[in-house]
């Protein structure tokens, strides 16, 4: 590919939790421009970005791997970020929106390239609806999106009712136990108590990073086929850690940074047998098409926690999309509606 130069740009949408901000890459060359986004949380990260110019020149010629490897080396913070995971965020968005300038400028279909066609992507809603989520609130979002599944974050009031009245709902798809976070606004501790309640009383519910210690592992290990993980893998290395072998995982591409590590991770699900979804990072823009395109086209039936942006809104609009989602592909690494 060849790349002139580049653009950023902010955008920022109020959501249920928060004012969202997000930065879109364009990386521009021979008429054409390829878009990423930057999900790091941090809005100051964001705002020292768009003053900043200090970003390597990217300008000339390129593969997708030797940008990839100018990439892993470069400086993309004026400063080391507030967290560490940030780093990949700003990377993916460049090489997301190098993937997408390359696809164009070759005039190449993402179907082609990929060798497969994206087909209706299965999602699920991880809108927050209370702590412990209300039953209520879940027939409401139900009402709106019908039938839409629900990826529920584990909260200090999930007592035996509450996850009774949670069951009850046929709701629930995967539970978020947030024990793998360290240093972070969801960390949440990893009580043998409430893990135990959580696992027999959602027995069909996907549990997402337990944390396993000496306390928590003989309740989990008789869970171990319901277990999935998603913050701590980055690369193929974190797969052979884990301590026991998967049945399914969740694969963020923002999150792993690279195309060559995400690459390498499905290559690794694909020959072992894993199972795969995926999950997003409040994207605003082009980057929540672009992860939808991937769960579209690897992992179409998997509880994608990919639902349209809308979900997030305030205000719900009183028709939300139905899953599973038409994922139309537009030109490049794109969805038709992003071009």
């Amino acid at each position: 590919m060849r790349i002139d130069g580049h653009a950023l740009s902010t955008l920022e949408q109020p959501t249920l939790r928060a004012v969202r901000r997000t930065t879109v890459v364009a990386l521009r060359g021979g008429g054409h421009e390829g878009r990423g986004e930057d999900v790091t949380y941090e809005p100051e990260e964001h705002e020292a970005l768009a003053s900043w110019d200090g970003l390597p020149d990217l300008r000339g010629t390129w593969t997708i791997a030797s940008l990839s490897d100018r990439l892993g080396a470069a400086r993309l913070f004026p400063a080391p970020p507030a967290h560490a995971a940030s780093a990949r965020y700003r990377r993916w968005a460049f090489e997301s929106a190098a993937l997408d300038l390359a696809l164009r400028q070759a005039g190449r279909t993402w179907a082609a390239v990929v060798g497969r066609d994206p087909r209706p992507m299965t999602f699920v809603s991880s809108r927050g609806l209370g702590d412990p989520p209300d039953p209520a609130a879940i027939a409401d979002l139900r009402r709106r999106s019908p039938g839409v599944g629900l990826k529920l974050d584990l909260g200090a009031a999930w007592d035996a009712d509450a996850i009774a009245a949670v069951r009850a709902t046929g709701a629930c798809s995967t539970v978020d136990l947030k024990g793998l976070y360290v240093g972070t606004v969801v960390d949440t501790p990893a009580d043998p108590d409430t893990y135990r309640r959580v696992v027999e009383g959602l027995p069909d519910a996907l549990i997402e990073d337990a944390r396993i210690t000496d306390a928590t592992r003989e309740i989990l290990r008789r869970h171990a086929d319901r277990l999935t993980w998603d913050a701590t893998l980055l690369e193929v290395a974190d797969l052979d850690a884990l301590e026991w072998p998967p049945r399914v995982i969740n694969l963020k591409p923002s999150r792993i940074g690279s195309l060559r590590e995400l690459s390498a991770l499905y290559d690794a699900c694909r020959e072992r047998g894993i199972g795969v979804y995926s999950g997003g990072q409040t994207e605003l823009g082009v980057g929540r098409g672009q992860a939808q395109l991937l769960a579209a086209t690897f992992h179409p039936d998997g509880p994608n926690d990919l639902a349209p942006t809308a979900f997030n809104a305030p205000d719900l609009p009183q028709d939300l999309p139905s899953s599973p989602l038409d994922v139309q592909a537009g030109a490049g690494f794109r969805l038709r509606a992003d071009d």
